[in-house]
């Protein structure tokens, strides 16, 4: 997901998208306790997409303050 694909979201679709997504780095974490992931990259993606997310959240939440 790029920042992109992540601006052209309304606010509804992105906080269902960070949900979906913090449930992902959940799993993916359980998975790397567990020593079953088959992909642990995947979490470094998966904290970079929240991060993305959260930032044009934080963006927009400041543009309606200002």
């Amino acid at each position: 997901m790029n920042a992109k694909e992540i601006r052209d979201r309304s606010d509804d679709e992105l906080r269902k998208a960070l949900g979906d997504l913090e449930e992902q780095l959940f799993k993916l974490r359980f998975q790397k306790s567990t020593g079953q992931i088959e992909n642990p990259i995947k979490i470094r993606e998966v904290r970079k997409d929240i991060a993305r997310v959260l930032t044009v959240m934080g963006e927009r939440q400041a543009e309606g303050r200002v």
